[in-house]
């Protein structure tokens, strides 16, 4: 049986297109002599000169998010979260991910963008972020203190590496993560905390004798959560935080030769041989 003569069968969707792009985010009023040009720009209603000499950076992110400005309480929970998290530091693979494309020549435009594509990602990243706002969603109900029990019993300790017993929370380096501790602690007292924020507290203190505890995404996690924002957004908010001191430190390397990082010598090459009995 031959099919070469069997044409597809091609069915529309019948998906009208709209006629142009809308947004309630972004109203431009076009200039009087040329209409491709804004005369004016208002971000859900606010003029952005207004907002430029009137709000901080991240009260404009959050209204560009939420649709409204954030309250006093609101502004300054978000604002020490994102100076808490504005430079992951050099051990975190981004960070590493950045100095390795300043030092390699990279065009500094580059930077980062290639730093959170690493950023991006499940690990230490927004991907992280965002499965660790699902989790406390799906438990906020939930007693924290029982969340953490069956957590530690449905996730048993590796036999290397790290312990992650759910996305936000768990140990670095073999231990708990201080400074990540210690920003958790700084939130605490600000009034603008809500119950993600609480329920997490509390579903920490219990792993602490395991070495568990905060990471800088369940952290994240969390704030995003009592301001308001949706998982799918937490990916991005969290590169937002972080790009400042990606991008710091990429360009720190962009002027140095190659060998201003460290190169493993051949006794740190690990490989296993092939088993030629399989």
């Amino acid at each position: 049986m031959t099919t070469k003569n069997i044409k597809p069968v091609i069915k529309s969707r019948n998906e009208p297109f709209v006629d142009r792009v809308a947004t309630r985010i972004w109203r431009e009023t076009p200039s009087a002599h040329n209409p491709y040009i804004a005369e004016t720009c208002q971000c859900h209603g606010y003029d952005i000169l207004a907002l430029a000499e009137k709000r901080s950076f991240s009260d404009v992110i959050f209204l560009l998010h939420a649709g409204e400005l954030p309250s006093q309480q609101q502004s300054q929970l978000f604002e020490t979260l994102l100076v808490a998290l504005s430079n992951p530091g050099p051990r975190h693979p981004a960070t590493r991910a950045a100095m390795n494309a300043g030092v390699g020549k990279t065009n500094p435009a580059h930077i980062l963008p290639i730093s959170q594509s690493v950023m991006s990602g499940e690990h230490l990243g927004g991907g992280e972020v965002s499965a660790a706002m699902t989790f406390l969603r799906k438990n906020r109900k939930n007693t924290p203190e029982q969340v953490a029990r069956e957590r530690l019993t449905q996730n048993k300790q590796p036999d290397e590496g790290d312990w992650h017993i759910t996305p936000g929370f768990g140990s670095r380096f073999g231990g708990i993560d201080i400074v990540p501790e210690r920003i958790a602690a700084l939130l605490m007292t600000l009034p603008g905390k809500g119950p993600a924020l609480d329920w997490a507290n509390a579903f920490v203190k219990p792993l602490h004798k395991h070495n568990i505890g905060w990471l800088s995404t369940g952290l994240a996690a969390a704030v995003f959560l009592d301001l308001g924002f949706h998982p799918r957004a937490g990916a991005g908010l969290f590169q937002i935080a972080s790009s400042p001191g990606l991008l710091a430190h990429g360009l720190e390397l962009a002027n140095k030769p190659r060998t201003a990082l460290p190169f493993p010598d051949d006794e740190h090459y690990f490989y296993e041989p092939e088993n030629n009995n399989q």
